[in-house]
């Protein structure tokens, strides 16, 4: 049986695995830990998430939202939370994308 980690633990695996995000230097690079890290579904879940940010943050309807990336609406609607009352990484994120606006988003 998995042993459960201490709040402690688990601040300090993410900030390790934050470490190892920093320190890659290019997309190639991201893109292949990523590949790596995780499996096919958690990247699908991954980039679902991610695809959403933009268009929340642009404050599209998430029917409009679903309709144009087919996340589901409970999807949509846990990036939506999290945008506004989340930790910032979002919103960090999304600034420091080039074209974070300009990107179409269908699926």
């Amino acid at each position: 049986m998995k042993r459960r980690h201490t709040d402690d633990e688990v601040e300090d695996s993410i900030a390790e695995l934050a470490r190892a995000l920093v320190g890659l230097r290019s997309v190639e690079d991201m893109q292949a830990f990523l590949v790596d890290l995780c499996t096919p579904a958690e990247l699908e879940a991954l980039t679902d998430r991610w695809r959403v940010v933009p268009l929340v943050a642009e404050g599209v309807p998430y029917r409009e939202i679903h309709e144009r990336t087919l996340v589901s609406v409970t999807t949509i609607g846990r990036v939506a939370r999290t945008f506004e009352r989340g930790t910032g990484g979002y919103a960090a994120a999304l600034a420091r994308t080039p074209q974070a606006g300009s990107r179409e988003t269908t699926a």
